[in-house]
């Protein structure tokens, strides 16, 4: 029986289906190809929040401190935390659970050391946990587990054949080496002053020390991190 002419003609028996299309030169390592953002947009990200968390509160307290004294100080503190979070809130942005836990710790630094009448106190709880933080950082590169590659699968959409690479692992493994010593040396840092130097020395120059080796940190995990990319892609994918 002739096949109408609107039916479209199969593949006749015994004919073997057509070979599959070669993947594109340069599609062949996709499994661990990665496109690093931009820089710019990630410090244009950055600097808001920088500026709200880091700068803003030594600001608030340091004039809270000066025409209020110190529990006027620790009041303008915890107010300026639940006053971000009640902004965000009712202009629908959402509070994330790491703000939520700040607030919390903001008040409890407050209680303690309202409860004591030092400042001292208020200002040494935040340094114990970045020392606890830095042994975390310390602790993760001799276990093979570097705290750096988690953060980052954690902050940004790496993909996973990309974090498995030999080569990434030890990068993660340095920087996690290179953030234990940062945070360490802003331990030093903040202690030294916290027990030597007068509140306001603390507040302003200790921040601007501790901003800067932070920024070098960063300075330094970024260009790493580019020129690990860099080599991982430019490598051959597999046959």
């Amino acid at each position: 029986m002739e096949r109408p002419a609107t039916e479209p003609a199969g593949p006749s028996e015994g004919t073997a289906p057509p070979a599959p299309t070669p993947p594109a030169e340069g599609e062949r390592h996709k499994d661990h190809h990665f496109e690093l953002p931009r820089v710019t947009a990630l410090l244009l990200h950055a600097l808001p929040r920088f500026l709200e968390g880091v700068v803003a509160p030594v600001a608030v307290f340091y004039a809270a401190l000066v025409l209020l004294g110190l529990n006027g100080a620790l009041v303008a503190a915890v107010a300026w935390v639940y006053g971000g979070i009640a902004w965000r809130y009712f202009r629908g942005h959402g509070v994330s659970g790491m703000l939520m836990l700040a607030a919390v710790g903001v008040t409890v630094r407050a209680g303690l050391a309202a409860a004591t009448h030092s400042a001292v106190i208020y200002f040494l709880q935040p340094t114990l946990g970045t020392l606890m933080v830095s042994m975390s950082f310390l602790a993760s590169v001799p276990l093979g587990r570097p705290l750096a590659k988690k953060l980052a699968r954690d902050m940004a959409p790496i993909p996973e054949a990309f974090l498995r690479h030999a080569r990434v692992h030890q990068f993660f493994l340095r920087i996690s080496l290179l953030w234990s010593m940062v945070l360490f040396t802003n331990v030093l840092i903040s202690l030294w002053m916290l027990f030597n130097e007068s509140l306001g020395m603390y507040l302003w120059v200790r921040t601007g020390l501790v901003a800067g080796l932070g920024a070098v940190g960063v300075g330094v995990s970024v260009w790493g991190f580019k020129r690990c990319v860099r080599h991982v892609n430019a490598e051959p994918g597999p046959a």
